[in-house]
């Protein structure tokens, strides 16, 4: 299997393809859900909420923190995570965007 080379597409498409594989696993959207149905920094209860091992939950939460959709910050011993506002905005505009795409008039293809 070959290396994927990213620097062949634009930053637009390599960030398209980032969203989209944050999204490719349910645990992700679960997480994301949750932490915009409580509206709120969440600490510890990811795990019970979820139904996956704590490591399991850290690996996904990384994941999402690399991206930018979440933030986290430490309390103690633990961290509290919620939604980075300000990167999903952009990151709907992006999609938003992408999506749209099919708006535009079609030519008699196919």
């Amino acid at each position: 299997m070959g290396i994927t080379k990213s620097e062949k597409f634009s930053e637009e498409q390599n960030q398209i393809a980032n969203i989209a594989k944050s999204f490719a696993h349910p645990a992700r959207v679960a997480i994301l859900q949750h932490l915009f149905k409580i509206n709120a920094c969440i600490c510890g209860d990811l795990v019970s909420e979820i139904g996956l091992a704590q490591p399991t939950i850290s690996q996904h939460l990384k994941e999402l923190k690399n991206l930018g959709l979440i933030k986290g910050n430490v309390e103690g011993t633990s961290v509290c995570y919620c939604i980075n506002e300000e990167v999903w905005t952009s990151t709907k505009q992006l999609l938003t965007t992408f999506l749209d795409q099919d708006s535009k008039p079609k030519s008699q293809c196919c």
